[in-house]
C-alpha cells in the first residue's frame, strides 16, 4: 500500500499555479514526476502524491523545480480564472480512474508523437546531411577534375614545345649536313681543278705539238684515264658474318625423340602461359605469393576457419582463374557457398569437383564423399529431395561405415515419403 503525501500548499494567479510539496529526506529525480493537462503525480516508493487538476494546465510550458526538500511547481493555466480549489471537487472513483487512465493514454500518445517528430527531423537531418555530403563530393569532384585537365593542358604544352624543338634541332642538323657537303664538293672540284692544271703542265713539257685523239679503243686521253680511276668505288673491307642456329627445346637428338609426345606437352605449356597471361592486368599488381593457387587455397580455408566466407570465396576464385585443374578449390568453394546459401553455385562448384576427381582412386574418396554430401545437402535445401538421397546414396556407396551420412539420408527418405503421403 502507498504511502500518501497529504501536506502541500498552494497558491494561484489568475494565469498560472503555484504549488509547494514538501518531501522529508526523500530523494527526487524528473522521473519521479508525471504530470498532463489534468492530471499531476509524484511517485518515491512507497510514498505517492496524487492529484486530479480543477481545470486543464499548459503541461508544455509548466515546471517544477527539485531542492532544499521540496518540488515547486508551477502551473500555467490553459484559461485564465480563478480555480475554487486544486483539485477536482466532489469526484467519485469511478471518474479518477477514468481521468487517470486518459492521462496515461494521452502521455503516451505524446511520447510516440514526440517519438515520431525525432524520427522525421533524424530523417531529414540525414537527408541534410547527406546532401551536403554529395554536393561536397561533387565539388571535390569537379576541383580533382579541373585540376587534371589544367596539368594535362599543361603538358600538352611542354609537350608540343619539346616536339617543336626538336624538329627545330632536326633542321639545324640538316642544314650543318647540307652546308658540310657542299663544302666539301667545293674542295673536290678545287682538288680537280688543281690536279687537271698539274697535268695540263706536264704534258706542255713533254710535247710542244697536242695529239689528235684517234678512234677505237686508245682514244681516251691521259686525263680521262685519270678521272676515270678517280671515280672508281674503294674495295670492300672484309666482315665475317655470324649464323645461329634455333636451339631446341628438349635436350634429347632429333631422331631419337618423340615428334608426338613433345608437340603435346609444347601445346599444353603455351595454353597454360596464355591462361595466365590474359588476365595480367588485373593480377601484376598482386604480390609474388599472391599467384600462388596453393597459398590461396590455404588463405581461404584460413577465412572459412574465422567464418569470413565471402573473404575465402575470394581467395578460391582467384585460385581458380590462376589454376582451374584443382578439384580441391572447387570442393571448399562449394562448402562456403552452402553457408552463403548459394545453392546453385554450390552445386555446381560439387558437380566440378566430382568431374576433376578423376580417375576414381582410394586416395580422392574422401574428397568425393565431401563433393556428393554437399551437392545433396543443396539439392535438400533446394526441396529436390531426390536428387539429394541420390549423392547421399551415393557417398554411402563409397563409405558405407560413415554413421553421419546414413542418419542424414534416413531423415531424406521420410521427408520424401511424407510428401508423397501429403500429395
Amino acid at each position: 500500500m502507498p504511502v500518501w503525501l497529504r501536506e502541500y500548499s498552494w497558491r494561484q494567479s489568475g494565469s498560472a499555479v503555484y504549488l509547494s510539496l514538501p518531501l522529508h529526506g526523500l530523494r527526487v529525480t524528473p522521473a519521479n514526476i508525471f504530470c498532463t493537462d489534468q492530471y499531476l503525480k509524484v511517485s518515491i516508493p512507497p510514498f505517492l502524491f496524487e492529484a486530479v487538476l480543477y481545470a486543464p494546465i499548459d503541461e508544455t510550458n509548466s515546471t517544477a523545480k527539485i531542492g532544499n526538500g521540496v518540488i515547486f511547481f508551477t502551473l500555467y493555466k490553459k484559461e485564465v480564472a480563478m480555480w475554487d480549489s486544486l483539485t477536482l471537487a466532489n469526484a467519485n472513483k469511478e471518474t479518477l480512474q477514468y481521468l487517470r487512465e486518459n492521462a496515461v493514454l494521452k502521455a503516451h500518445e505524446k511520447a510516440k508523437e514526440e517519438t515520431e517528430a525525432k524520427k522525421v527531423t533524424k530523417q531529414e537531418h540525414k537527408k541534410y546531411a547527406l546532401e551536403a555530403t554529395m554536393k561536397l563530393e561533387e565539388a571535390e569532384r569537379k576541383r580533382i577534375e579541373d585540376l587534371k585537365e589544367k596539368e594535362r593542358q599543361k603538358v600538352t604544352k611542354e609537350l608540343e614545345l619539346w616536339k617543336k624543338q626538336q624538329e627545330d634541332a632536326e633542321k639545324q642538323k640538316q642544314v650543318q649536313k647540307e652546308e658540310e657537303l657542299q663544302q666539301e664538293v667545293e674542295q673536290l672540284k678545287e682538288k680537280k681543278k688543281e690536279k687537271m692544271k698539274k697535268t695540263g703542265i706536264s704534258n706542255e713539257g713533254t710535247s710542244k705539238t697536242r695529239l689528235k685523239p684517234t678512234k677505237g679503243h686508245g682514244s681516251n686521253s691521259m686525263f680521262s684515264e685519270t678521272l676515270q680511276e678517280e671515280q672508281l668505288p674503294a674495295p670492300r673491307s672484309a666482315a665475317t658474318i655470324k649464323i645461329n642456329f634455333t636451339s631446341r627445346v628438349f635436350p634429347t637428338a632429333l631422331r631419337e625423340s618423340r615428334i608426338a609426345e613433345e608437340e603435346e606437352w609444347l601445346h599444353k605449356q603455351a595454353e597454360a602461359r596464355r591462361t595466365i597471361s590474359a588476365d595480367l592486368s588485373e593480377l601484376q599488381d598482386l604480390k609474388e605469393e599472391e599467384k600462388n593457387p596453393d597459398w590461396l587455397k590455404d588463405k581461404g580455408n584460413k577465412m572459412f576457419a574465422t567464418g569470413n566466407y565471402l573473404a575465402a570465396v575470394n581467395a578460391y576464385n582467384l585460385a581458380v582463374r590462376l589454376n582451374n585443374k584443382l578439384p580441391l578449390l572447387y570442393l571448399n568453394r562449394a562448402a562456403c557457398h552452402l553457408k552463403l546459401r548459394n545453392l546453385h553455385k554450390a552445386i555446381e562448384d560439387s558437380s566440378k569437383a566430382l568431374e576433376l576427381l578423376t580417375p576414381l582412386v582410394p586416395d580422392n574418396e574422401n574428397a568425393r564423399v565431401k563433393a556428393y554430401v554437399r551437392r545433396g545437402t543443396a539439392f535438400c535445401q533446394l526441396e529436390l529431395y531426390t536428387e539429394g538421397l541420390q549423392d547421399y546414396e551415393a557417398a554411402l556407396k563409397i563409405d558405407p561405415k560413415n554413421k553421419t551420412i546414413e542418419k542424414d539420408a534416413e531423415k531424406i527418405r521420410h521427408l520424401i515419403q511424407g510428401t508423397m503421403q501429403d500429395s
